[in-house]
């Protein structure tokens, strides 16, 4: 609608959530010939009528104007003006779909840049045709709202939640002056995550170290990646060394960029009339504050599963004590190969427990032409799924290994693609569209649903302890991490609303308190690896991350259901999936018997991970 929806971020290709996965897979052996797998022929046929599309659309916006200070005269004049704007918003993003799918084929191509450029401009226009609805709409009132959803069948279907969104979001919306106003100084405010980028990619020197192989390694942000877990254990530790210390170097810079960021924060949310930050950046989806608290205050509770996990990792790795570099090599290795066909089959065979609709769903959509699986020279990083080709069917690129991760990706990003099939079917556009705080559930439940099905046919203790070691850095990185990060991000914006002088030196005395409370006392941790909060990119979306730990505490909720459970467990699961964006996402959970507000998904991924934990030590007993 007239804000950009989930789908439409990801669509401008703004989504992180979905995506991008460290680059630097190798090519996989079984990889065919050729180019992109998918059929993008099926959004539009050729580049021509896909200028036809963006044309078009283009020229129908000035119609949507006729409807200014008239969305008040009938219930069947307000939905006419909201159908112009929802079928102009279904097209645009089809646009946009097409051509950034074509641009990320290869994205040397300055052409597809270039009318990708274009397809942005056009959501531009879209967004300032369409910016006086919200006030217009609000300046009609409840009452006569409610009566206009009340006689029109064509609002009631398609645009009541939309038009009840506004209204609840009346006390936060300015007049069409202050709502411009606002939109004004979204360029200068994102200029902190511009900058902080701009170091991180361009102007620090970035240290180079001989490892013990006699090999060289520039330590950049890749550099980093993939050396961190490099086998040698001094090698690890010049990496951390070296990578925190560059950081480090650069502390009164980046502090000084996130402080602007938390200031800018904390001026939307007076400006809107919010009484903290984290109530102005919760108050889109209406997630409660208690959902935010009661996640970091649980996994606060959880924190001995977690030390206990650093011990299992000292004694897995053979190694006297525990440092932070220590951290990311693998537990276990696994030789075993995955090519195309037998990942297929093992997503097939491991989400047998969400029933025979959701299998036959997953078969058709994966033998067909809508995902370009192999790396290639030219070809954009990572993986994603993209919805925005609506009328059509999702795309899913990806990048992948001929290794567990790489079916553990494809597992995942199908996941995501039968969430959108399933709202999709089930709801109208204007209410499939799910938002980001559901969007990880059904792509991590289908990683959990992969690792029960091959630690249910693993033939050896190794390949067993392979599996948990999966489910184990699951645990770690999505939930633990990622609610580190969110108590950091609470305790920065907490400081400043209070009035408390923030600078690098400060952030980084916050962040690595929550090291070593999160990592526990056997944790080796030099102060240095305090500058990790310089290198997250995503404390510039503020109040984001805690999305990924709640989605993985609602997965490991549905899926131990699920496998203990029968048709109705399942069926409860699917119909969060079939709900799309019709309601607000804690809603859709309540319904489903789960509340994020409470302790019980937190408290159900702790009793999860020290389950996995005790099967882990049995197998080394």
């Amino acid at each position: 609608m007239t804000e950009l929806s989930r789908r439409d971020a990801l669509t401008a290709g703004a989504l992180a959530t979905l995506a991008m996965s460290a680059p630097g897979w190798a090519r996989a052996a079984a990889e065919p010939a050729g180019g992109p797998a998918w059929d993008l022929t099926e959004i539009y046929a050729d580049e021509a009528a896909w200028d036809t599309a963006r044309k078009g659309a283009l020229a129908a916006l000035p119609a949507i104007a006729k409807y200014k200070g008239r969305l008040g005269e009938s219930a069947a004049v307000l939905a006419e003006a909201l159908v112009l704007q929802s079928d102009l918003g279904k097209t645009i993003g089809r646009v946009y779909t097409y051509v950034s799918l074509k641009g990320d084929e290869d994205v040397r191509v300055a052409a597809w840049q270039e009318k990708q450029a274009q397809a942005i401009d056009l959501y531009t226009a879209f967004g300032e045709a369409t910016a006086w609805f919200a006030p217009e709409i609000l300046a009609l009132g409840k009452p006569k709202i409610d009566g206009f959803v009340a006689a029109n069948p064509t609002l009631k279907a398609r645009f009541d939640y939309y038009l009840a969104n506004i209204v609840r979001q009346a006390e936060h919306t300015l007049s069409p002056e202050g709502e411009a106003l606002l939109a004004s100084a979204t360029a200068p405010l994102q200029a902190p995550g511009d900058i902080s980028g701009q170091l991180r990619s361009s102007d620090i020197p970035w240290p180079t170290i001989k490892l013990s192989d006699g090999k060289e390694v520039r330590l950049d942000s890749q550099g980093y990646t993939l050396n961190r877990d490099a086998p040698n254990r001094a090698d690890r530790k010049a990496v951390f060394d070296a990578f925190w210390g560059a950081h480090g170097k650069f502390q009164n810079s980046f502090g000084a960029t996130y402080n602007a960021k938390v200031k800018s924060d904390i001026f939307y949310a007076k400006a809107r009339k919010y009484p903290t930050s984290l109530a102005s950046a919760l108050s889109g989806a209406n997630v409660p504050e208690a959902v935010y608290r009661t996640l970091v205050a649980e996994t606060n509770k959880g924190l001995p599963q977690l030390h206990r996990y650093f011990d299992l990792r000292r004694r897995m790795l053979k190694l006297p004590d525990i440092a932070y570099y220590d951290i990311y090599p693998p537990l276990v290795s696994l030789d075993r190969p995955f090519n195309l066909d037998q990942m297929r089959t093992l997503t097939l065979e491991a989400v047998k427990p969400l029933g025979p609709d959701y299998q036959a769903r997953i078969a058709k959509a994966s033998a067909a032409k809508w995902m370009d699986p192999w790396p290639r020279e030219g070809k954009r990083p990572g993986a994603y799924m993209q919805p925005g080709a609506y009328e059509v069917h999702p795309y899913l690129l990806l990048n992948l290994s001929e290794k567990y991760d790489g079916l553990s990706t494809y597992a995942h990003e199908w996941g995501h693609a039968l969430h959108s099939l399933l709202a999709n079917s089930a709801q109208p556009y204007e209410k499939a569209d799910y938002p980001i705080f559901l969007a990880e559930i059904a792509s991590t439940l289908n990683e959990q649903l992969l690792v029960a099905h091959m630690l249910k046919g693993a033939k050896t203790k190794e390949e067993k302890l392979f599996y948990l070691g999966q489910q184990m850095e699951n645990f770690r990185g999505t939930f633990f991490r990622q609610t580190m990060f969110a108590e950091f991000e609470l305790k920065a914006h907490d400081l400043a609303e209070a009035g408390e002088g923030l600078s690098g030196k400060k952030f980084t005395e916050v962040y690595f308190d929550l090291l070593r409370r999160y990592h526990g006392p056997n944790m080796g941790l030099d102060p240095a690896y305090g500058n990790e909060w310089a290198f997250i990119p995503h404390f510039y979306n503020s109040f984001y991350v805690y999305q990924y730990a709640t989605c993985i505490a609602a997965a490991t909720y549905f899926a131990q259901q699920i496998l203990k459970g029968g048709a109705k467990e399942r069926d409860n699961y699917l119909s969060v999936l079939k709900a799309g964006g019709s309601d607000y996402p804690v809603d859709i959970l309540k319904r489903a018997g789960l509340d994020m507000a409470s302790p019980a998904p937190y408290r159900a991924l702790v009793a999860t991970f020290k389950d996995t934990l005790d099967q882990a030590e049995a197998l080394l007993a």
